[in-house]
């Protein structure tokens, strides 16, 4: 595997197991700069300053005011990333990651106890995406009657009753 410097010069000879690491090559516990963060993490510059803005990551600066992250903030970047596809919001994801520890590196303990504590949220976002995919082209309780089963399911609207929105799709427990 060839590595190049940081400085975007060319890339140096291969590393060989046992060889010496270059010193312009960053070791695995070395801090990351908010460029390399975006390269590793697959995330723009722009998305990683919005996330330290919103609290969900965190940096230190150098004296010349450049940011530096510690390199377990891949794992946090990557986490948010996967939290917000599945539509949890941002609010959620930051009180989750507020639960690790701010003075180290989390451990596979502290990762598992956040887990853990979002299984009956993700069980619940499956259930209501599998009642969307397999009852999409049925009667939703949105109100709308325009389908020949609302008339049975829903007649006369009596789903507004129980509140807003589709309510045969709509699951307990899950916020937006």
């Amino acid at each position: 595997m060839l590595r190049s410097s940081t400085c975007g010069g060319p890339p140096s000879q291969p590393v060989r197991r046992g060889a010496r690491v270059p010193d312009d090559v960053p070791s695995p516990s070395d801090e990351l700069t908010v460029g390399q963060l975006a390269a590793r993490s697959g995330v723009a510059v722009s998305a990683l300053h919005f996330y330290e803005r919103e609290g969900l990551i965190t940096s230190r600066r150098t004296p010349g005011n450049q940011r530096r992250f510690a390199r377990e903030t891949l794992r946090r970047v990557a986490f948010v990333r996967a939290s917000q596809r599945v539509g949890i919001p941002l609010a959620r994801i930051r009180a989750a990651l507020a639960t690790l520890p701010g003075d180290r590196t989390p451990t596979a303990k502290d990762w598992h106890r956040l887990s853990a504590g979002w299984h009956a949220d993700l069980d619940a976002r499956i259930e209501q995406l599998t009642r969307l995919r397999d009852h999409l082209t049925d009667c939703i309780g949105c109100g709308c009657l325009s389908l020949r089963r609302c008339v049975l399911v829903n007649p006369h609207d009596a789903l507004a009753d129980e509140g807003p929105g589709p309510r045969t799709l709509l699951v307990e427990g899950i916020e937006d």
